[in-house]
Formats: structure tokens, C-alpha cells, sequence
């Protein structure tokens, strides 16, 4: 074998880069278990025993939830602790623990929990703001006309507004509307609309990606692990996966509320920082329990004490004051608690300050101290008491910064001063025209922020830029803050008045912090909040349980393939069977290097990934088997086993790269997730099952070692198969043509296809009972509170239900979504039993529509592109014809199973994006096997030198070349079939119908390679 060493390179090459991407997930982990063992270390300790037992009054289970409570507290504190320690040290660099946390294997929501929204913003209520909310009729009535439009219509809703208002005003320009100041010189007048229309979608984008770091800078305070943010293009939506997240109500609060951008006046340091070093004596005294006490229980102060060691970070000293050196831990111990109850509030909050002349000096500028994020509660709670609070001026209004400073996790405190009598900020709303960023040449190129005011916003601009000038040349000038969502994004000093609204913005920036700021000033041009369309719930137990089944489903699986090979192939089996744990390793390392997201599907990908691999190897070693049984040496029959069986490895594979490409395209969540691992585990399976294993092959031929193929019970295994399959193609199609009525009869008795939630909108619900539930029952009491019966059914065992409803679908507002689970909640309640709600999802209409359009164009281009490929290929249109009718005829065949056993069978059978999914994965089955059948006929065609063969004798070739890949047809079907069975009879609730979907597609994709597509070239290639 050429290139030999160059394999062997490459293969090191990656093993290095996968175990490096994969010691992440090592280091994180190794970290996160000595938190949990600190954590039990402290609640194992007699005295905190003894406290739990006191305050949960011996009650078992609450001292367990106490415990409990305490345990996930500590663990939190330790790890917060540990976010900026240097954790893994290689020999060029170091990472802290944050650092490996980002690059760790990132589970899906349905493995970890969480929350899955899809947002909409209002692109109607963008239009009307460009235009300043312009009364025309035909311009209002075009965009509620397609706002309408959009629960049925594929459609971007710009393209609906414009073709609505085309109709209502067929002879007027849309331009006449877009004259306002704000857009003078970006819409010309005599534009024509498809022009206006180009400007609009510009316009809209741009708010949508605004929306987009908008939405990112809240979440990064709301301190979620590994969140997925994503703008969907064309859609006006937005995704945000926030794994771990349980509080679904703030989550929508956050989400859904609307930008708020504003400018403040601030109060200098020097001015406040006295007054904190008052309200931290005032507050000692009140912690001697006279009055106006911040009470701590018991299990708090506790927890603090256990903290000791993780807070030295913390210490914060007062003016002028200088720390004793302690020799001991008991002694520094000591010398803290006394600080802490010296310096209540600087335990907390440090004060902004600098050294001189062997002084602490407050610093000047509106910040006037650094709190850790743990502690900003704690902090807001000090300011908040009335006693506090007379202390400083009544125009203070406390903000924090954004982020953490440098790489701390310190939050500055801005002192921000109220000059409206209302409370509102100096600036507000929508008054930033334009920003940009630019570069200051005077200091090395640094990042600045350019901007520009509308005319009303410039002259108050004017204003409040000469009150905060400095006064004589010298002084330093006041700040502005630049806030949004109440958060402080920069604050930068003064320097002059400010005369026309033009202004820059100067500080230590990033490029990356100077694009996102200059984003953030844009946000005041955000027209309308976001609104949730897509929701998915998953609650902790759930996903806690889809790990547990989706790693017994992986295990069992390799199991299975492990033995098969050995026990089918003997020694050849081991070899496959080490490439195949090679190929396993180079998957998960290449997912954890892009930062892929492994979902339950997603492991069901890696397993199928598995059985791919094992047919790759299953070609080649038949292959080699022929070749041996013509009496050739083993050097021979492999290199001309692995020459022959190329060229079906590759198109089969490619085959399915195309589908996995499709279903990363055109799907979303979990079935990206399944299409990435699928499309990473074919390009992994080519190498390691087709070149890695050459390379262990001819290893073991230079040292001598005996290979064998086969067994005794084996060895004869399908050897003088004769089975006309072109003489009975007319008894195949009767079956499949009798299958298929009976499907359409079905699916008239049932009044159509059991369609899911994602294709016909509305809510389900997961509920777990304590007890077995009957569904009638459920029903009833639901439909009392529904207004209407809800669908429901069980899922699984007989105490979990699903229920879809349609309540209150269509309307939108912050509270609709809670008053739903309200009212869910109240018909539960009345059935007298305990349940738990561990799954919910929400698809609006309009996004219903846009999943199920996607769904059409998926099939129909996966066929297209299919035919062109078996056309290019094999160089003859009847092949691409079989091979298409072959993958309608398994969709049919499939969706027919599906109508006809739904409602028999003890699992769900609906038609939903996770059937889609299979429904091309098994498309992808069926083209790997006709591409296989139809390679072999093409070669025996042309062995026998009768490409042009035809009737009986072009028939019996095609029937020899279909048996003699008999062997490799059943054999990769029994193989992925049994490894499917696996993942349906362990791998959970949730991929059961996807799994029952790809058990048919499996068996009905094996039989139309051998009975339909190659009959139908039969019958379309008859010549003269």
C-alpha cells in the first residue's frame, strides 16, 4: 500500500488533536467532582449535621432537602471560586477552569435539561418604524395582511408585505413612505419598490442581529454554562438554547422584554466614597442587634464559614487601613472573621481606590467599587435598607456594569445621579441615528466608538455634554454612562460641550468589545421586543434519564457489532473491531473540537455511525472472500478485496453525506444535532474502517501473522445462491402496491397523519404521575379547564402523558404562556395525585408552517439530488429512475406502516421533525444498498463484455450480480438492524418512534434495492 507513512501520520495527527480537544472534558470534570467531595466533606461535618437536624426539627426529608440544599450551594461557591484558577497546564500555555469549561463536551438540552426558545421579532412593527409609524391605510392594512399571510405561508414577511401592498396600491411607490429624517439619503425617492423592499430586509437584518447581541449580553448576566445563541437567516427568528436553566418564567421575562437604551449623569467617587466608609460603620453597629439588623441564619453564616478558604480574593481593606501579618491558618482564620464583622459592607463590595504617597486615595470616576457576581445580591440588599440609604444623596441610583472587569469576576458598581423629577435618564429611546467604529491614530490604532445623534437628541445632548464639561481647562470632566437593560456598557468622561450630536467614545476597547458596544447603541433603534414562537422544556430527570438510556443503548450496540465480527469474521473481526473503537475516539474528539452539541439523537447518529463503519468493512472483507475463493494469496485477495469494494464504499457513503448535509440544512435542534454527528461519523468511517484498517492489514502480513476471514460456519455461507429476482419483480410490486392502498385507507379512517406538535403547533406537555393514570380521565378533567379536550396519550409507561392543546396558541404577551401552565396546573390538581411536568414545548402557527415547508423541500431536493448523482454516476437515466422510485416507494411504504399500526402500538407514532429526519436517514439506507446492487451489475456488465447484453441474458447478469451481493446486503442490514433494535428496546422514550421509523426504513430499504429499483431499470432499459 502507497502513502503508507503519510496514513500513519495523519492518523497520530488527529489521535493527538481528538485526545487534546477530549482532556477538556477530563479536566472539567476532575474539578467538578472535587467540588461535589468538598461539598460532602463539609456536610458530613458533626456540627452542620447538628444545625440541620435543629432547623429541620428531626423531619427527615426536610433536613435531606436542607442538606441537599447546602451541598448545591458549596459546590456552586467552589466552583465559582475556581473560574479564573489556572486548572490544566500544558508545556506552551495554561487554562482556568472556565476556560476548559468552554471547550468541554456540550450536551443537549435533552441530555442535561434546559431551555430551547425560538424568537420572532415583529418585522411588521420594524416597517412601521422605519416609516415613523405612518397612518397610510394601504401601507398598515399590507403589513396586517401579511402578518396574516405568515401562519400559511413559507414566505419571508417582507416579500408578503410587499406583495400585499402591491395589490392594495398597484400604481404607488412604497419610497413616498420611507422619506423620513432619520432615513434622509438612504431611500430615494424614485426608487422603484423591489428597491425599497432590498432596503427593508438591509434594515431588518440589522435589527435582528442587533436583537441578536442584545439577547446575548442578557444572557450572559442571567450566568448560563455553554449557551447557543443563533440568528435563523430569512426568518426574522432567533434561537437561544440555555442548557441547565430551570426558572422558565425569568428566562421569558428576559427574553421577551424590550431594549431599553439610555444615558445618565453620573456622581464622581470622590464625592460618594466617604459616604461608604459612613455606611459600613453604620452597618457594624446595626449588626449588633440593636436595630435595622440583616438577619443571617444560621445555615447561611455556615456556608460563609466553609467558604473561608475560596475568599481571600475578596478581603477588602478600608482607608488607611494596613493588615496584620498572620503566621497560621487558625490565625488567618481568625483575622478574617474579625474583618468581616469589622467591614460588613467591604466584606462585600471594595472600594474603588489607589495608592499614593503611602495613602489610599478613592479614585475618581463614577465607579466606586468591585463586587464578585455572587455577592451583587447581597450588595443590592446592604443599599436597599432604609437606615443605609439616608446615609447618601436621595439622586443616587446604583447600576452595574455589564461584565466582569479584566479577568476577574468582579462587577463594577456605578453611582449613577437622577436629575429628572420622573426618575427617568437624561437621553432615552431611540436617539442614536448611527454608530461605527473607528480607530484613533494618535494612540497606536486603538478601537473608538463614533456616533451620531437625530436633531431633538443633539440638542439635549448639547446640554448635558457642557454640564458635565470640566469648568477651567485642567479639570477632569464628569461621565456619562451608556446604559442598556439597566446594565452600564462604558461611562466615559467628558471633555467638551458637544454641539451637533457627533461624538466619540474613547476607553481600553477590544475590537471585539468596540463591535459589540457599537451594537449596543444601535439597540435603541429596536422597534418592537422579541416574542417566544418555539419552546422546549426539559426538565433534569429527564435528561438525566435520556443519558443513562442513550448510554446503555451505545454500549449494548457495540457489544453487539463487537461480537457479531468476531464470531462472522474471526480474526479479520478483531481487526475491524479495532478500527471501530479507533473511529469512536476520532468522533467524539472532532464533535468536542467544533463544539458540537451531542444530543440523544446525536447518539443515535454516533451508533448508526457505527454500523456504517462495520458495512464499509463488510464490503471489503466479502470482497476479499471472492477473491480467496478463487485460489488467490492472502496478499492478493486483499489488495484486491479493498481496490474492488472502493468504489461502492464511496458512492454509498457519499449518498449518505448528501442526506446528512440536507438534515443539517434544513432542520433544527436535535435534528442538527443528528445530521453533524452523522456527517462527522462518515468522513471518520472512511478513513479509519477503509485506510486505517489496510494499513493494520499489511501490518500483519510483513510480520508473518496468519489472517483469516472466515470460520467453519461461515466459510460456505451464501455460496451457490441462485434467486431470480428479475422473473418475480411483478409479485414485489403487488405486495408494495397492496401495503401502500392500505396505508391510504387508513389514512382516510383516521382522518389523516397523527401530526406532532412542530407541524400543526400548539403545546405538549410531559407529565409524570406517582401512579398509572387513565387517559380518559385526564381528558375530561383537562377539557373542563381547556375549554375543549386535549390530545393525550401515553408516552411510555402508563403514569407519563403527553398532552397537546391548541389553548390560547395564537395569542401573544408575557403572561400568556403562564396562564397556560396555570390552567394546566388547575386541571391536574383536580385528579387528587401527585405529578411532576418534566417536558413542555410551544410551537406558534407561524413557525408550524415554516418546520413543515422545510420538511417538503427537504424530501423533494434529497430526491433531486439523488437522481443527479446516480445519473452522473452510472451514466444512464433509468438508474436514476429506480433508484428515486425506489426512495418514494420507501416513504410510502413507511408513512403507510405509520397510519396503519398508529394508535396499536404501546409508543408515539407521530409525524414530527424527528420522522422527518428518519424518513431521510432511511432514504440514505436505500440509496447505500441500490448504489451497491447497481455498482455490482455495472461491473458484472462489464466483465462479461455485454454491456449492451439484453432480454434473458442482460437478466440473468443482473440477477447474478444481485446475488452475489446478497451476502453484503444482509449482513449490514442484520448489523445496523439489530444495533437499531438496541437503541429502540434501550434508548428512551423520546427516540422511539424515530427509532421504529429507521427499523422499518432498515428492512424496507434492503428489499426495494433487491425487488423494486433494479426492476424498474429492467423495465425502463428494454431496447430493440
Amino acid at each position: 500500500m502507497q502513502n503508507k507513512g503519510l496514513i500513519n501520520a495523519f492518523a497520530i495527527m488527529i489521535a493527538i488533536a481528538c485526545l487534546f480537544y477530549l482532556s477538556f472534558t477530563w479536566i472539567t470534570r476532575g474539578v467538578e467532582n472535587k467540588a461535589v467531595k468538598f461539598a460532602e466533606s463539609y456536610i458530613a461535618k458533626p456540627a452542620v449535621q447538628k444545625m440541620i437536624q435543629t432547623a429541620s426539627e428531626g423531619n427527615s426529608t426536610i433536613a435531606k432537602s436542607m442538606a441537599d440544599s447546602i451541598k448545591n450551594r458549596i459546590t456552586e461557591n467552589y466552583l465559582d471560586s475556581m473560574k479564573k484558577v489556572k486548572v490544566y497546564d500544558i508545556k506552551l500555555t495554561s487554562f482556568t477552569y472556565e476556560d476548559c469549561k468552554e471547550k468541554e463536551l456540550n450536551l443537549g438540552l435533552d441530555l442535561r435539561g434546559g431551555i430551547n426558545v425560538t424568537l420572532e421579532v415583529s418585522v411588521g412593527d420594524i416597517i412601521k418604524n422605519l416609516t415613523n409609524n405612518n397612518p397610510d391605510v394601504p401601507f398598515n392594512t399590507a403589513i396586517e395582511n401579511a402578518k396574516k399571510l405568515q401562519n400559511v405561508s413559507t414566505k419571508e414577511f417582507v416579500t408578503l408585505f410587499g406583495e400585499e401592498y402591491n395589490k392594495l396600491a398597484p400604481n404607488t411607490k412604497l419610497a413616498g413612505l420611507f422619506q423620513t429624517i432619520e432615513l434622509k439619503g438612504k431611500v430615494d425617492f424614485n426608487a422603484t419598490n423591489d428597491q425599497v423592499l432590498a432596503f427593508i430586509r438591509d434594515q431588518v437584518d440589522q435589527s435582528i442581529e442587533t436583537a441578536k447581541s442584545t439577547l446575548g449580553s442578557r444572557i450572559d448576566r442571567f450566568g448560563v454554562a455553554q449557551p447557543n445563541i443563533q440568528k435563523l437567516a430569512g426568518s426574522g427568528r432567533i434561537l437561544v438554547e440555555l442548557p441547565g436553566v430551570k426558572d422558565k418564567a425569568r428566562v421569558r421575562k428576559l427574553l421577551q422584554g424590550s431594549a431599553n437604551l439610555e444615558f445618565w449623569e453620573t456622581y464622581d467617587n470622590q464625592e460618594i466614597g466617604n459616604l461608604l466608609e459612613q455606611a459600613n460603620k453604620r452597618l457594624a453597629l446595626l449588626n449588633t442587634g440593636k436595630s435595622d439588623t440583616i438577619k443571617v441564619d444560621s445555615l447561611s453564616a455556615a456556608l460563609d464559614t466553609a467558604s473561608v478558604k475560596n475568599l481571600d480574593s475578596n478581603k477588602v481593606i478600608a482607608k488607611n487601613d494596613t493588615p496584620k501579618k498572620v503566621e497560621s491558618k487558625k490565625d488567618s482564620v481568625t483575622a478574617l472573621a474579625n474583618f468581616k464583622k469589622e467591614n460588613p459592607l467591604f466584606e462585600f463590595l471594595q472600594p474603588s481606590t489607589y495608592q499614593k504617597d503611602k495613602g489610599t486615595y478613592f479614585a475618581p470616576g463614577p465607579v466606586i467599587g468591585y463586587t464578585r457576581v455572587k455577592d451583587t445580591a447581597k450588595v443590592n440588599k446592604i443599599f436597599a435598607m432604609e437606615s443605609i440609604k439616608k446615609i447618601f444623596p436621595s439622586k443616587l441610583k446604583l447600576m452595574w456594569g455589564n461584565k466582569p472587569e479584566g479577568t476577574s469576576d468582579a462587577f463594577a458598581l456605578y453611582a449613577i445621579k437622577v436629575t429628572d423629577r420622573n426618575g427617568k435618564a437624561a437621553l432615552f429611546g431611540d436617539i442614536i441615528t448611527d454608530a461605527k467604529k473607528d480607530f484613533n491614530q494618535q494612540s497606536g490604532g486603538s478601537p473608538i466608538i463614533s456616533m451620531q445623534m437625530g436633531p431633538e437628541a443633539s440638542n439635549k445632548w448639547k446640554l448635558l455634554t457642557r454640564a458635565a464639561a470640566p469648568k477651567t481647562p485642567g479639570e477632569r470632566g464628569n461621565s456619562i454612562a451608556i446604559v442598556l437593560d439597566n446594565l452600564v456598557y462604558s461611562a466615559p468622561g467628558v471633555n467638551g460641550e458637544i454641539p451637533n450630536g457627533s461624538s466619540q467614545i474613547t476607553g481600553n476597547f477590544t475590537n471585539k468589545e468596540a463591535d459589540d458596544l457599537v451594537t449596543i447603541l444601535s439597540a435603541g433603534k429596536l422597534p418592537a421586543p422579541a416574542r417566544i414562537v418555539e419552546e422546549t422544556i426539559v426538565g433534569p430527570t429527564l435528561g438525566q434519564e435520556a443519558i443513562e438510556a442513550g448510554l446503555l443503548s451505545f454500549i449494548i450496540a457495540l457489544g453487539v457489532i463487537l461480537v457479531f465480527m468476531v464470531v462472522y469474521y474471526n480474526k479479520a473481526g478483531w481487526v475491524a473491531n479495532l478500527v471501530l473503537f479507533v473511529n469512536v475516539f476520532f468522533i467524539m474528539g472532532v464533535l468536542v473540537s467544533i463544539g458540537a452539541v451531542l444530543t440523544l439523537p446525536g447518539i443515535a447518529g454516533i451508533v448508526l455511525t457505527i454500523g456504517l463503519s462495520v458495512d464499509a468493512n463488510i464490503l471489503i472483507f466479502e470482497r476479499v472472500r471472492e477473491e480467496l475463493a478463487l485460489g488467490k494469496t492472502m496478499a492478493i485477495a486483499i489488495k484486491e478485496g479493498f481496490k474492488h469494494a472502493m468504489s461502492s464504499i464511496i458512492d454509498s457513503n457519499v449518498t449518505l453525506l448528501i442526506l446528512g448535509i440536507i438534515l443539517y440544512v434544513f432542520g433544527t435542534g436535535p435534528i442538527q444535532g443528528f445530521a453533524t454527528t452523522l456527517i462527522v461519523g462518515i468522513l471518520s468511517s472512511l478513513f479509519a474502517a477503509v485506510l486505517l484498517s489496510r494499513v493494520v492489514f499489511d501490518f500483519m502480513l510483513s510480520r508473518g501473522q496468519t489472517i483469516t476471514f472466515d470460520n467453519a460456519l461461515t466459510k460456505n455461507a451464501f455460496k451457490d445462491i441462485a434467486f431470480d429476482f428479475v422473473k418475480r419483480r411483478k409479485v414485489y410490486y403487488a405486495i408494495s402496491s397492496v401495503i401502500i392502498l392500505v396505508g391510504i385507507g387508513f389514512y382516510f379512517k383516521n382522518g389523516g397523519f397523527n401530526l406532532g406538535v412542530d407541524f400543526k403547533g400548539g403545546r405538549t406537555y410531559q407529565v409524570r404521575f406517582d401512579k398509572d393514570m387513565s387517559i380518559d380521565e385526564v381528558r375530561t378533567k383537562l377539557a373542563a379547564v381547556f375549554g375543549s379536550a386535549p390530545e393525550t396519550k401515553t408516552f411510555g409507561p402508563n403514569n407519563q402523558l403527553k398532552i397537546t392543546t391548541t389553548y390560547r396558541i395564537a395569542e401573544s404577551g408575557d403572561s400568556v404562556d403562564k396562564e397556560v401552565e396555570e390552567t394546566l396546573e388547575k386541571g391536574l390538581t383536580t385528579l387528587n395525585t401527585k405529578y411532576e411536568v418534566v417536558g413542555q414545548q410551544k410551537v406558534g402557527p407561524t413557525i408550524a408552517t415554516t418546520i413543515l415547508g422545510k420538511a417538503y423541500l427537504s424530501v423533494l431536493i434529497s430526491c433531486l439530488v439523488m437522481f443527479i448523482y446516480i445519473v452522473i454516476r452510472f451514466r444512464k437515466w433509468q438508474y436514476g429512475l429506480g433508484a428515486v422510485v425506489a426512495l418514494f416507494h420507501d416513504v410510502a411504504i413507511v408513512l403507510s406502516f405509520y397510519t396503519i399500526f398508529d394508535g396499536m402500538l404501546p409508543f408515539s407514532l407521530e409525524i414530527d421533525q424527528h420522522f422527518i429526519a428518519a424518513i431521510l436517514t432511511v432514504m440514505g439506507y436505500t440509496m447505500t444498498e441500490t448504489v451497491v446492487v447497481f455498482d455490482r451489475i455495472r461491473e458484472k456488465l462489464a466483465e462479461s463484455g455485454k454491456t449492451d447484453a439484453v432480454g434473458e441474458e442482460r437478466n440473468a447478469l443482473i440477477n447474478y450480480a444481485l446475488n452475489s451481493t446478497l451476502s453484503r446486503t444482509i449482513l449490514t442490514s442484520l448489523t445496523i438492524f439489530f444495533v437499531l433494535l438496541v437503541i429502540f428496546i434501550f434508548g428512551g422514550e423520546v427516540i422511539r418512534g424515530f427509532i421504529f421509523a429507521l427499523l422499518i426504513g432498515r428492512v424496507i430499504g434492503t428489499y426495494s434495492s433487491l425487488c423494486i429499483s433494479t426492476p424498474i431499470v429492467v423495465d425502463f432499459d428494454k431496447r430493440k
